[in-house]
């Protein structure tokens, strides 16, 4: 009976080892299907775009927001200064998703092992933010004028504030406010779109936006008052913005495709940064697991 007894074990032992893998293996195989690419709505049409009347399309419009989200991220702008427009860019086609209608590419294989990370394209003024080469997030941006040009290359976020004081003028509230770079005062924060690169370096967002990405992006940790123990989470911003020329976003009536930035676009904007970026994101993940302890 003890041999039978003994057997009887071993064998349940076996199944409880068996099906404890199993669970593991189910559960690293949603974490793997966590990181797979987002489906967004496709428009059912061939999307093109056309100019017209500011007033004339919200006369018939303005009740529709999902319709005001993509043209106010089409024009750059917001709801203020959408309404002041003389003439905007219309879409023939409002059936899909906003990122069919801005120019960041869905996925990035170069970006792959970056956990997080934001974009801002100048040209185009656009953002974007992936997790894992996937894009989670993108909208329109108006960045610094060009008496006062944002800084390009990779920054990472340092600290955040719900609300703050602009450092070029304190009358300025700045909500949801994420500092980029601390010497220099320049952050992504929510403020007035004008439809144009129109900052003092910073670059402008929708509210709800910032608010995204002040939930999204991590702070910085710091080792003491003067020094950085962790860096937050990498921001590149890249490109020239033709002051001198028209809108670019307006090359869409008789070019839909003229903006697109393509994988391998973003794969060579990022291509210098990504070892200081996945160093940095090594750090963070210990630093992580010892406070865990």
């Amino acid at each position: 009976m003890k041999k039978l007894y003994y057997t009887s074990n071993i064998f349940l032992l076996l199944v409880l080892v068996l099906g404890s893998c199993k669970k593991s293996e189910t559960t690293k195989a949603t974490e793997t299907k966590a990181h797979k690419t987002i489906e967004y709505n496709k428009p059912k049409s061939s999307v093109s775009y056309h100019f017209e009347n500011t007033k004339e399309w919200l006369k018939t419009n303005e009740a529709d927001s999902s319709k005001l989200d993509i043209v106010y991220a089409l024009n750059r702008t917001d709801k203020a200064n959408f309404a002041k427009m003389d003439s905007v860019v219309i879409p023939s086609d409002f059936s899909g998703d906003l990122p069919y209608y801005l120019p960041f590419p869905f996925h990035v294989s170069a970006l792959g092992e970056v956990s997080k990370i934001i974009i801002f394209s100048y040209p185009t003024q656009t953002f974007a933010a992936y997790e894992n080469g996937e894009l989670v997030y993108t909208g329109p941006t108006n960045m610094g004028r060009k008496k006062d040009q944002t800084p390009t290359g990779l920054f990472f976020t340092n600290w955040k504030a719900e609300k703050t004081t602009s450092t070029f003028n304190d009358e300025w509230d700045l909500k949801w406010n994420f500092n980029i770079d601390n010497k220099l005062g320049v952050g992504f924060h929510q403020y007035e779109l004008p439809g144009y690169p129109a900052s003092h370096s910073c670059l402008r967002l929708l509210e709800k936006d910032a608010k995204y990405l002040y939930k999204f992006a991590d702070e910085w940790i710091l080792k003491d008052k003067e020094n950085v123990k962790v860096k937050g989470t990498p921001v590149v911003v890249f490109g020239k913005y033709d002051f001198d020329g028209s809108k670019p976003w307006l090359k869409l009536a008789t070019n839909p495709k003229a903006l697109n930035i393509s994988e391998a676009e973003i794969a060579t904007q990022v291509k210098p940064f990504i070892q200081t970026i996945l160093e940095n994101q090594k750090v963070r993940e210990t630093e992580k697991q010892t406070a865990a302890l």
